[in-house]
């Protein structure tokens, strides 16, 4: 018999002979009803990035980027840092290292391996992580399970992460990437379902699953690849991304979207050459060439030379509003001045900033808020 079949067979029969009008739907609806004084559990985040909580357990986390942008990068931090408190700009919450479980479905067993040996390992201290088999029982302390699906067929990669994740549990799982749980990536109903599965199993499993997928092939568009993309940023608490800057060949880290913390600060690192990540600053802004920019906002210069009249750009945009958000600003930004790059539109947002055209604040839940600086 279907398991949903049983389930609901067993839910009649143990309300059998209550009030008809409590049928075994409405019952369950009322395990979903929100009130002032329900106890719901707090939001427990595994992290800080620059001093702002992240990655909380029972949500769905998602990291993106173009290929070869730094992704599997940030998994390894988040990895080492759950052994070690503090990994570059990461901090980790609490003062017990974290139980972790990385599942890869993209790379060969080589590359997982090497990754692990010659980055995790070494940014961990070597034997401070823990690897223990299936076998030796339920997690009671610290450890970090990898397993390598690649050559596992797609339906056998959700089953086996099901499992590891009831038998290992971690506290962070890290799937890179979710492309492989589906055998096509724009198949609607198959995102749902892996999307509410996966959300299912964070919150059954009291962990934080960060989903690692790629953004779309063309160079400016930065939505998330497929409709399980789609998917992903619907159900997922917070987005980063990541992009590596050439030609400096400095890596960035920055947050896209979020549910209740934002982070403004962008986390920048380089690749020293024994393949270990340190702190580099913002590489320069090189804004010699846009030419699709909006010419109505572009100010030519008596040498030749052009910018951008932010103020005017910014007082348009925010003109009939008494406060925005900094996506909403972002996304009109970039609507009215035709920008394309984000990596320009911030250095235009830093410039407003600086030279008092607009002011950044927080409205009473701490989300970033911008309103017109008085003339």
């Amino acid at each position: 018999m279907d398991e949903t079949v049983k389930n609901e067979v067993s839910e009649e029969i143990e309300h059998q002979g209550e009030d008809t009008q409590k049928s075994p739907l409405m019952l369950k609806l009322d395990q979903y009803r929100i009130t002032p004084d329900k106890q719901l559990p707090k939001m427990d985040f595994l992290f800080r990035l620059f001093g702002k909580p992240c990655f909380p357990r029972r949500e769905l986390v998602a990291i993106t980027g173009k290929a070869k942008s730094g992704k599997t990068f940030v998994s390894s931090m988040l990895i080492a840092c759950c052994q070690q408190r503090d990994v570059l700009s990461f901090h980790r919450e609490c003062e017990t290292p974290l139980r972790v479980l990385w599942y890869d479905t993209e790379q060969s067993d080589e590359s997982t391996q090497d990754i692990l040996k010659n980055r995790i390992m070494r940014m961990t201290g070597g034997d401070a992580v823990r690897q223990p088999t299936l076998f030796d029982g339920p997690r009671t302390e610290p450890s970090l399970d990898i397993f390598n699906v690649r050559a596992a067929e797609w339906k056998l990669r959700r089953a086996l992460l099901i499992d590891a994740v009831n038998m290992c549990k971690p506290d962070l799982v890290i799937v890179d990437g979710i492309r492989d749980l589906v055998n096509d990536i724009n198949d609607g109903v198959l995102a749902q379902e892996v999307m509410e599965e996966l959300l299912h199993l964070a919150t059954s499993a009291e962990c934080c699953i960060a989903c690692v997928l790629h953004q779309n092939k063309s160079g400016e568009d930065h939505n998330l690849r497929g409709w399980i993309g789609t998917e992903l940023m619907n159900k997922a608490f917070e987005i980063y991304s990541c992009e590596k800057m050439m030609p400096q060949r400095i890596f960035k880290l920055e947050q896209t979207q979020t549910r209740k913390y934002d982070i403004e600060r962008k986390m920048y690192y380089e690749v020293t050459g024994d393949g270990l990540p340190v702190m580099s600053g913002e590489p320069p802004v090189d804004t010699a060439e846009f030419p699709q920019l909006n010419q109505e906002y572009k100010v030519t210069e008596d040498d030749g030379g052009w910018h951008m009249d932010v103020r005017r750009l910014f007082s348009d945009v925010l003109s009939g509003h008494d406060q925005i958000s900094g996506s909403e600003l972002r996304d009109e930004v970039c609507r009215r001045g035709n920008i394309v790059s984000w990596k320009f539109y911030n250095s235009l947002l830093n410039k407003a900033i600086d030279e008092k055209v607009i002011l950044k604040s927080f409205d009473h839940v701490g989300h970033v808020i911008y309103t017109m600086a008085p003339f």
